[in-house]
């Protein structure tokens, strides 16, 4: 629908528009057919004989950015809520929505793709009737891929989304920080919109959040890419590159500030614009380099990306199978795939990520309350009066006919059921509460799979509950492997154990000695496995006589063992750290 809107105002040229998605820029986002980063740019549009200049953020759709959309919203006067007619109405569409109502944005309804053989255009309009309350007179249909209505919905944007609003003092200048990237050429440069004033290039300008002082180097829009200005205005969106180098002086949801009596600056008080509020990451993994000399250069990457993807955390980790690494949090399990796949890409490294975990809250007896992300930092269990676990808010909009085996599903992972409402005689809404753990591994694929596609599902943050918990840890040849520990529910820690040991069996190479497997809860073994020794055929020249002669190799042989035993390392390979990563078999 971009690609339309680009066409119609002229942004670009068909020449220009080399392939399909043209805000999605990123290769990964070509590949995959998703969008994963907001894209500004600027359209300039005649209505009734006016000209009129329409800035448009393109967002993702996915749960897991949702942050990203979060961003773009706080910094619009609109939205156009965009409904496949095909599938109708999903689970992240319902909670973007509700996000844009909360911004208070003028919402226009649009039901693409009715081009589609497959498209069910009365059925969806009927979805978004009753489940948002919008009447069926205001919504537009339209086929972005052959632009039908495109113009009329262009027109509606005119209409119906009011214009910024106006500024107050113009002699202060202030510009909320929605994105930023860096440039290796340029510095860091800040996507604005600018709330009041003008910038232009020379001027000197705040960070009123970190304080950081810069002058002005260049100032322009987005036509999709950079297109330079003399000055941008109140109610514009664009770019100012800083030439700043340091990744911590420019963060999202800062403000850029500056006044007319300059020279009076450190005398005054600037409010700063309502920023963002900070993002939590549910899912913590662990960044390693396959090379241990890259990790200079992975702190310098999680530096860059971390600038242009705010919902990113890191901090130092070191595990003795692994190396110095990070220890990185991310909003979901796609989140995570991305950064990895960025980080290969963009940054030429060769990563292990190991597998996945939550966050938790742990309260000692004393009273303290610590937030661990590894499982390594749980205290001594004596000392610990009840560990508690994440619990998401989880919506799922499905098929009745699935309704069964999604319930099913559901419980197997320790949900809880709170409501189920038909949002018409087809389509039903389950909500659930489910811990975050049991949604981190395979939840969506297993949804899907059920589903066969037709689910779809968002989930949210609803607080931390005491429950059952213990640290499971794998033991290789006695040796307790903190990579490999995790914090799981007593009920699923029998069966995730011995599933554990069995993959391990087959990753580990034998050795001249037999090696045990074994998971524990404490000193309390659930599950154990044994790699059986080499054994050389110490009896093949013996060619008869007393059975005595070939038991005097055998014994020394088993005496050789039991020495080997006790001094014996064994090297755990590194696809073993992925091995609690997959499904079961």
């Amino acid at each position: 629908m971009a690609d339309r809107f680009l066409e119609i105002t002229g942004t670009l040229t068909q020449r220009e528009m080399k392939h399909g998605q043209m805000l999605d820029t990123m290769d990964l986002e070509q590949e995959r057919g998703i969008t994963i980063k907001l894209q500004p740019v600027r359209m300039n549009y005649r209505y009734k004989g006016q000209e009129y200049q329409l800035n448009l953020i393109d967002t993702p759709g996915h749960v897991d950015f949702s942050y990203e959309v979060s961003r773009s919203l706080a910094a619009c006067e609109g939205a156009i809520l965009v409904v496949d007619a095909t599938q109708g109405i999903q689970a992240q569409t319902l909670a973007n929505c509700y996000m844009a109502m909360e911004n208070n944005l003028e919402i226009i309804p649009v039901l693409n793709k009715i081009d589609l053989p497959a498209a069910n255009v009365e059925e969806c309009a009927k979805e978004i009737e009753n489940a948002l309350g919008i009447p069926r007179e205001e919504i537009l249909c339209i086929s972005a891929k052959d632009g039908t209505n495109v113009a009329k919905l262009l027109d509606m944007v005119v209409e119906k989304i009011p214009p910024p609003k106006a500024p107050g003092d113009s002699q202060e200048t202030r510009a909320l920080v929605f994105d930023s990237v860096y440039d290796p050429y340029k510095g860091i440069v800040a996507h604005v919109r600018l709330k009041q004033g003008s910038l232009k290039r020379g001027q000197k300008v705040r960070f009123l959040n970190t304080k950081a002082e810069t002058e002005v180097m260049e100032v322009g829009c987005f036509k999709p890419k950079y297109m330079p200005l003399p000055e941008i205005f109140a109610g514009e969106v664009g770019y100012v590159v800083t030439g700043m180098k340091s990744v911590a002086d420019a963060s999202v949801g800062d403000t850029i500030w500056r006044h007319e009596n300059w020279h009076l600056r450190d005398e005054m008080k600037p409010i700063p614009l309502p920023g963002y509020k900070k993002v939590i990451p549910f899912v913590f993994a662990g960044v390693f380099c396959i090379d241990g000399e890259d990790y200079p250069l992975l702190r310098d990457a999680l530096d860059k990306l971390s600038l242009n993807d705010s919902a990113l955390t890191f901090e130092p980790e070191h595990s003795g199978a692994l190396g110095h690494g990070f220890r990185c949090g991310f909003l979901g399990l796609l989140h995570m795939d991305i950064v990895q796949e960025r980080l290969e890409r963009e940054y030429n490294l060769h990563l292990i990520v190991t597998a996945p975990s939550v966050s938790y809250e742990v309260l000692k007896n004393d009273g303290e309350v610590l937030l661990i992300s590894n499982p390594s930092e749980l205290p001594d269990i004596i000392s610990v009066k009840e560990i508690r676990e994440p619990f998401m808010k989880v919506e799922i909009l499905a098929p009745k006919d699935y309704i069964g085996a999604l319930m099913q599903m559901l419980q197997d992972r320790r949900g809880i059921s709170r409501n189920v409402t038909y949002l018409d005689e087809k389509r039903v809404n389950l909500h659930y509460e489910v811990p975050m753990a049991s949604i981190v591994v395979d939840f969506y694929d297993e949804l899907k799979s059920i589903s066969s596609g037709y689910a779809s599902m968002s989930y949210e943050f609803l607080e931390y509950r005491a429950g059952d918990l213990v640290r499971l840890d794998i033991l290789v040849n006695h040796e307790k492997l903190d990579a490999l520990s995790i914090i799981i529910h007593r009920s699923e820690a029998f069966y995730h154990g011995g599933q554990v040991c069995k993959r391990l069996k087959n990753i580990i190479p034998r050795a001249q000695f037999e090696i045990p497997l074994q998971a524990a809860v404490g000193a309390k073994i659930l599950a154990r496995e044994t790699i059986a020794a080499y054994r050389k055929d110490v009896t093949g020249y013996l060619y008869g006589g007393d059975v005595s002669r070939k038991n005097k190799l055998l014994d020394k042989q088993k005496k050789g063992k039991k020495r080997m035993k006790m001094f014996g390392k064994v090297e755990v390979p590194q696809q073993a750290f992925l091995a609690v990563l997959r499904k079961e078999d």
